[in-house]
């Protein structure tokens, strides 16, 4: 399993999908189980955190328990948060018990490019509550005010995890420097 962390808009999503044509690794960005739940429930809900957390979990357990060469999995961790990380070992669980790898490519870039990110035409056909791009760029802005949304250089030199400034590479390169990090091949 390979995790893709980092603030919104940093290029979590492209950059795994490009990681994804690469190796054959199956991208789950967080938006799949969010955006149907945001029909029903408003965001921060109980209902809308019950239903994320279960799709997230049992889309993870079925695809750790198939025969899939394997998941990237995008995720906004609040590193001030426990729960947050409490919930990447939850969802890195599933692979671990089966002797899988669990890696981390963190994404870092600046605000600016961020926020220019944030109204990408990917973004927006993929996320579709990112289109109310006032509440979006807003919501960005209150995220990296009142969280901890880098490690820090928390997990610097450790093997299963890569930490990368974007803010002047282009996906594929990211996802070249990320793919020889972790030694990832074709899994097909």
């Amino acid at each position: 399993m390979l995790f893709i962390i980092g603030p919104p808009a940093v290029g979590k999503m492209t950059v795994g999908a490009e990681i994804a044509a690469r190796t054959g690794l199956r991208l789950f960005h967080n938006h799949l189980a969010i955006e149907p739940v945001l029909r029903f429930f408003p965001f921060g809900s109980p209902p809308f955190g019950r239903l994320v957390d279960r799709f997230r979990r049992d889309l993870i357990e079925e695809v750790a328990a198939s025969d899939l060469p394997g998941l990237i999995f995008t995720y906004v961790w609040a590193f001030d948060l426990p729960e947050d990380g409490r919930a990447v070992e939850r969802f890195a669980e599933p692979f671990r018990t089966r002797g899988g790898r669990v890696l981390h490519l963190e994404l870092q870039a600046t605000q600016e490019v961020r926020l220019e990110r944030n109204s990408g035409e990917t973004r927006l056909a993929e996320k579709p509550s990112k289109r109310d791009q006032a509440f979006s760029r807003q919501n960005l802005l209150d995220l990296d005010r009142d969280h901890r949304l880098s490690s820090d250089g928390r997990f610097d030199g450790r093997a299963d995890h890569l930490r990368i400034d974007n803010t002047h590479l282009s996906p594929a390169e990211v996802a070249t420097r990320a793919i020889a990090h972790f030694g990832l091949s074709r899994q097909l």
